[in-house]
């Protein structure tokens, strides 16, 4: 998100926005985006493949698609972490490049494709939208919009949106040289200087520059704040909740190495653990075992799983790719000294080298709690 092909997606799409204002055919905003990051960078061979691969097959989107699978999904020297922006724009560019300037074509496209099928279809509808402008917008787009409510998670609602977008603008023409001034009329017209873009250094995803260093500090960690997390755990790990604070966004439900009903654990802080937990009464005369599998995001890491019981460690491991060869690895603990009383169960995932500008995930699936006679 904050470093390499995640920093040239905002530039390649923040020139594409620019460009809208001044230009309506999509070969020419994405022509404009190039020219805003590395020509080295992955993310811009990956627009060079959208527009050849738009000339060659110019009538059958889903041809592309599959040549965008092969490549920036399947291939996993691009598809380098679960939401990669080259997947992720590709779809975006699928539905700027065979919408043909068509609004809804242009969005249904970019949903089709799948993986973040609600920002892609809104990145790709919003450069064509720009193309318009507000006084062409067909009424069915905005006549519904009740402009009153505030967005989730937000204290805006759209006129306040609107109006911060404002001062934002205004601050930016300022700072790069430009003026407002006011014309005849006394409107208000902005003088932007018009510049060619300057692409940032190529950063290699690959080959990945030193760590800058930079974390929260301990005034900062407090105040961020995870309440009411357990909620955000799918059903499919119902009853259990987080006692470590994690990163938003890591619950999800993902689909990983074949496996579904996976969910995703990244640690709040470096080199921290990540912690479930769960209240357990077994009967007595019981037997019962935990078991899960595990798998790692980045098969560069090495993770340490550990369970624990009633305040005792009942298993430790550590998981690889050396020891989740075929992508899992399973884990299972003997929970049968609890039988006859109630006790907290406990996972801890924690990754094993803490690396201060990463944030590390690991998933788990399957979950459950296997009682014998």
């Amino acid at each position: 998100m904050n470093y390499g092909d995640g920093v040239y997606a905002g530039q390649f799409m923040g020139a594409m926005y620019a460009e809208a204002f001044f230009e309506a055919d999509p070969f020419k905003l994405v022509a404009a985006g190039l020219k805003a990051i590395p020509p080295e960078c992955m993310y811009a061979e990956m627009v060079r493949d959208m527009l050849q691969w738009r000339r060659e097959n110019p009538d059958d989107w889903e041809k592309t698609w599959a040549r965008v699978d092969e490549k920036y999904r399947k291939n996993k020297n691009y598809y380098l972490s679960a939401l990669d922006v080259k997947l992720e724009g590709a779809f975006v560019l699928m539905g700027l490049l065979y919408g043909d300037g068509d609004l809804d074509e242009t969005m249904v496209i970019a949903c089709r494709c799948g993986s973040d099928s609600d920002c892609n279809p809104s990145s790709a509808g919003g450069v064509m939208f720009t193309t318009l402008g507000v006084s062409n917008l067909p009424e069915r787009y905005h006549r519904k919009l009740d402009e009153t409510r505030v967005f989730s998670h937000t204290t805006y609602n759209f006129p306040a949106l609107l109006d911060v977008c404002e001062k934002l603008a205004r601050q930016a023409v300022v700072r790069e040289g430009g003026r407002i001034e006011k014309d005849a009329d006394g409107q208000e017209v902005f003088v932007i200087p018009v510049r060619d873009p300057r692409p940032s250094p190529f950063e290699d995803l690959r080959n990945p520059g030193p760590i800058a260093g930079s974390h929260f500090s301990d005034a900062e960690m407090k105040q961020i704040q995870t309440p009411g997390l357990s909620w955000a755990l799918p059903r499919f790990f119902a009853g259990w909740n987080v006692a470590a604070p994690v990163l938003r966004g890591s619950l999800f439900a993902w689909e990983r190495n074949g496996r579904k009903n996976v969910i995703l654990l990244r640690p709040a802080r470096p080199g921290e653990a990540a912690v479930l937990t769960r209240s357990l009464e077994l009967p007595n005369g019981k037997t019962a075992r935990l078991r899960f599998d595990a798998a790692l995001e980045n098969p560069m890491d090495q993770w340490t799983v550990a369970v624990k019981a009633g305040g005792n460690e009942l298993l430790r491991k550590r998981i690889s790719a050396e020891t989740a060869q075929d992508g899992w690895q399973a884990v299972a603990a003997d929970l049968s000294a609890l039988a006859g009383r109630s006790a907290a169960v406990e996972i801890a995932v924690q990754p094993q080298e803490a690396k201060a500008n990463t944030s590390p995930a690991i998933c788990l699936a399957g979950l459950t709690i296997e009682e014998g006679r």
